[in-house]
């Protein structure tokens, strides 16, 4: 199916089972039916399926929305001088509580920033298919804008010559907006109901 990607297998904590990756009304009718087909492989616990264009209306199969957000896109980010003030560093393995095999992989990274030796901010980066996706921000209230565009800067420097991408809502999608990110489409997010 080449309109949704779609993983029949338990996937990590907050990662989708199947995404969206077209719209049209053929379209979305073949996503409904992979969302029923993975139904029926009784998949243990609430797997998730991210609506990457908030087209796929799939409660009445049983699943309620867990949250909507708007996508965020930085064109190809340039290197800049940090401008939050904090003390930037790449996390590396052995760092806290994270799986080692997650920083083997050249294609992740995630930095954390301190203020007076206690970390204050962070994201990770992802690139895959031409973009990298920037995810799992925070930053203090009174930081986030600056954050944002730090984390700009470090995305070109690790990952040079991609376009930023990824999702939010809130306070953060009006940071990122602060911080030169453009706002996109909207997205939802489907978590199979409690029974």
């Amino acid at each position: 199916m080449a309109h949704t990607w779609v993983n029949a297998e338990p996937v990590p904590r907050f990662y989708p089972n199947v995404v969206t990756l077209t719209t049209g009304d053929s379209d979305v009718a073949e996503q409904r039916q992979a969302v029923r087909i993975l139904q029926k492989s009784h998949l243990p616990g609430r797997w998730a399926v991210k609506d990457s264009f908030r087209t796929l209306d799939i409660a009445r199969l049983g699943f309620e929305v867990l949250f909507e957000a708007q996508w965020i896109r930085k064109a190809v980010p340039k290197p800049a001088t940090m401008v939050s003030g904090l003390a930037w560093g790449r996390v590396t393995a052995g760092s806290g509580d994270f799986p080692a095999a997650l920083f083997s992989d050249h294609n992740f990274a995630m930095f954390a920033a301190k203020r007076d030796d206690t970390v204050v901010a962070g994201g990770t980066f992802y690139r895959a298919d031409g973009v990298v996706g920037l995810s799992n921000v925070i930053a203090e209230a009174d930081d986030e804008p600056a954050v944002w565009r730090d984390l700009a800067s470090l995305a070109a420097a690790t990952f040079p010559g991609l376009p930023l991408v990824g999702y939010e809502s809130g306070d953060e999608l009006d940071a990122a907006k602060k911080a030169g990110f453009e706002i996109g489409d909207p997205l939802r997010i489907w978590v199979l109901a409690r029974q």
